[in-house]
């Protein structure tokens, strides 16, 4: 089952009747209108199957907040980035100031702390924050088992 995505313009038309699906569809401004975006098909309606508004449903990681809170302490001491740097999951180690050895030495010392072994095939394709937490969630989880 293929995955579509697609992002279109709608115009909104209110009857004079007042009910809260109308009421709460004028409330929407412009810029929340506009950023509706379709995910799926449609239903037996005609009507999409997920209607979704990219403001309100936010999934940024799949690993566990502990995790990602200890990837960013890493990573905040080993490219010796001050407090204010604000750190998030989606943040890119290249954005953070990281060359390739950086990168290299963020790695090692996830494997120190979490007591797991990344593959050179692995490490390369960790470039966020959010990357390296989730291949930790995953090494750990086939350690366990």
């Amino acid at each position: 089952m293929a995955a579509v995505s697609a992002t279109s313009s709608l115009s909104f038309r209110f009857s004079t009747t007042s009910s809260p699906f109308s009421t709460r569809m004028k409330q929407l401004t412009s810029r929340q209108a506009s950023s509706l975006r379709m995910i799926g098909g449609r239903t037996n309606n005609g009507f999409p199957s997920s209607l979704r508004t990219s403001g309100f449903i936010r999934i940024s990681c799949m690993a566990k907040p502990e995790t990602v809170q200890k990837v960013c302490e890493i990573v905040r001491n080993q490219l010796a980035l001050s407090a204010e740097t604000e750190l998030t999951p989606d943040c890119t180690f290249a954005s953070l100031g990281a060359d390739s050895l950086d990168t290299v030495e963020i790695v090692m010392g996830l494997e120190e702390e979490f007591g797991i072994n990344v593959a050179d095939e692995n490490s390369d394709n960790i470039t966020t924050i959010k990357d390296a937490a989730e291949l930790i969630e995953k090494l750990v989880q086939l350690e366990a088992s």
